[in-house]
């Protein structure tokens, strides 16, 4: 296992100046539902020219225009055509219910990208990467199992609990009993009215919301707050997410795999934990003293974990970026 540490970068210059890519919106299917995208395909690209791609997914119960947008902007600045999308039922994205943090339905997504990406007569089919951010890391991860489309795979500020450790934080027996029962309600409502029954993600009292750690980041127009995310969560979500378990796909993964991560983050030892399982040599960066929700948008340890990135693609796909 090669495993490093290093301080975040300072970011001199930004990488996303518009003169380094351009943006198309594009579509695909997954399943029932139709997908919409941000796809970043660099400025120096040849115009019959293959470049590898990669596959940017964020933190849970957000939008393809908070942290995933940010990271997709970075890696085609540097050579990459890089996929930003709405999961189903999220963001502009079709599909219901909507704002169900479902980690299967999201990783089936996650294998329609890639399928969406070979297809297209510009990127390297062979030459397909995943780079996952918090929570969707794992989902990143379940995907890579279920195809071989995913060559490589780049973890940033990944969340990988158990579902142990999951059960744990959540209040243990009586606290997951409750969520359970909270789903079961919200999906009796759905299926009889044919509506949600959606709460906020993040508010003013964060204590009482899913993601309380994020208040600050979610809460701030300069951050992730974004208008087209409209900070709602589906209580129907915990019946998929208490039977996922985020470590399970760990010891599956063919795939090269990089995390990036810092011990002042959420949850360093699902980290590690998760490299132990994996059969094959994991890269490992640690950076000092990186909130996980400064991985999200600050232009030091993004620069660093895309950095990070580009190097272990190059190296383990073998692609020539733009």
């Amino acid at each position: 296992m090669m495993e490093s540490s290093k301080k975040a970068q300072q970011a001199t210059e930004t990488a996303t100046r518009s003169d380094r890519f351009r943006m198309e919106r594009v579509t695909f299917g997954s399943h029932n539902a139709t997908l919409v995208a941000n796809l970043y395909l660099p400025s120096a690209a040849g115009v019959s020219e293959q470049l590898p791609a990669v596959i940017v997914t964020g933190a849970w119960g957000t939008v393809k225009e908070q942290m995933p947008v940010g990271y997709a902007r970075e890696m085609a600045a540097r050579g990459f055509i890089a996929l930003a999308f709405d999961f189903s039922g999220w963001g502009e994205s079709d599909g219901r219910p909507r704002s169900m943090e479902d980690p299967f339905a999201k990783a089936a997504d996650i294998v329609a990208a890639a399928e969406y990406l070979r297809a297209r007569p510009d990127v390297d089919a062979s030459a397909i990467g995943g780079l996952g951010i918090c929570a969707s890391s794992a989902y990143m991860a379940t995907a890579a199992t279920r195809t071989d489309l995913i060559t490589s795979l780049a973890l940033v500020a990944p969340a990988l609990p158990s579902r142990a450790t999951v059960a744990e934080h959540l209040g243990g027996d009586q606290g997951v009993a409750a969520l359970r029962n909270a789903a079961r309600e919200a999906l009796e409502e759905y299926e009889a009215t044919g509506k949600e029954r959606l709460v906020a993600a993040v508010d003013q009292t964060p204590e009482d919301t899913p993601t309380p750690e994020g208040a600050d980041y979610y809460t701030n127009p300069d951050r992730g707050m974004v208008p087209e995310w409209d900070n709602t969560f589906n209580p129907a979500s915990w019946t998929k997410w208490l039977e996922y378990d985020a470590q399970a796909a760990a010891a599956h993964l063919k795939q090269p795999l990089l995390t990036v991560h810092s011990d002042a983050a959420a949850s360093p030892e699902s980290v590690r934990e998760f490299a132990a399982q994996v059969p094959r040599e994991v890269e490992q960066l640690w950076i000092d003293e990186v909130s996980q929700f400064d991985f999200y948008d600050q232009p030091g340890p993004m620069n660093t974990a895309c950095n990070a990135a580009v190097h272990h693609f190059v190296n383990t796909m073998g692609a020539k970026v733009a």
